[in-house]
């Protein structure tokens, strides 16, 4: 009885065991090698359910396959103008030949450590044929970064392909300027917006120029205008006042005389006003009906 139910518990474990030592997954975002006393015999690339030898006889390599990101250390290069400057990279990269990837490099930890080499390698000399300005520049639309970026790519893919994978993108993630450079790149950049905020003065001061010397033309054609109107209406009113005038005169010329002179009384004679004038003046007439001597 105690054989037959050790038998019950041993045989399913036994099964168990052996299928977690023979059978084995594979998930879609990792390669599997399958290795033979440490060399590799079969690369499998595809998800699923697969067999091997138990271990210590075979035993599996598991490789990511999915985008990996390498963040470089900040080196300080030199420019084609003979600039210093400081600058960071990364770089995305991918297996692409899984055998060989574990032949040459093992895993991710060696395949960063062989870019890095070569990313500092390659970029000294990519940067080396461009100027500062093309790379840090106040114009929008003359950076060549992206110039950079994709040349850099190319050759440094191209230098690691042998070691089964490639790189997809090179950027550059901080540059900057060593602190004995720091002060001439920031004068060089403050004269520069400093040229730009010249022109746009110089630019504005025409401009307005321009618009007041439009405004002072229409403003003298409009004086000139309303004058000319102004002179026109005027002759218009005197004439009119001399047609009145004389209609006024012709009806009845004693009572005119007698409205102007009380016009001219009151232009001429204010409060404190003293007038000598002979008796028989024309201005004493209403003053003085009598003729005698007005004091």
């Amino acid at each position: 009885m105690t054989i037959k139910r050790g038998l019950s518990i041993g045989i399913p474990a036994l099964a168990f065991l052996a299928t977690t030592l023979i059978f084995f997954t594979v998930d879609v975002t990792e390669y599997t090698i399958v290795t033979q006393f440490g060399a590799p015999v079969k690369v499998i690339e595809e998800p699923g359910l697969f067999a091997k030898i138990p271990d210590p006889i075979q035993s599996l390599i598991r490789l990511d396959r999915r985008l990996q990101i390498f963040n470089g250390a900040e080196t300080e290069f030199l420019t084609k103008d003979k600039k210093n400057i400081l600058v960071q990279a990364y770089a995305t990269w991918r297996i692409s030949d899984p055998l060989q990837f574990f032949k040459s490099v093992r895993n991710g930890i060696g395949a960063n450590l062989r870019l890095a080499d070569i990313m500092t390698s390659d970029l000294g000399a990519i940067i080396g044929r461009y100027e500062l300005v093309d790379m840090v520049t106040t114009q929008l639309g003359q950076t060549k970064l992206p110039a950079l970026s994709e040349e850099a790519t190319k050759l440094i893919s191209g230098r690691v392909k042998p070691y089964g994978y490639e790189v997809t993108d090179v950027r550059l993630k901080m540059l900057n300027f060593p602190e004995a450079n720091r002060k001439s790149v920031f004068q060089r950049m403050r004269a520069e917006r400093q040229q730009i905020a010249r022109q746009l003065r110089s630019e504005g001061t025409e401009e307005s120029t321009k618009i007041r010397a439009a405004a002072d033309a229409e403003r003298t054609t409009l004086l000139s205008a309303a004058a000319r109107d102004a002179e026109k209406l005027r002759g218009q009113g005197e004439a009119e006042a001399a047609r009145i005038y004389s209609a006024a005169y012709g009806k009845d010329p004693q009572f005119y005389k007698f409205l102007r002179s009380l016009e001219s009384y009151d232009k001429v004679i204010t409060e404190g006003t003293t007038l000598i004038l002979p008796s028989n003046s024309e201005l004493l007439k209403y003053l003085n009906p009598d003729g005698s001597a007005l004091r």
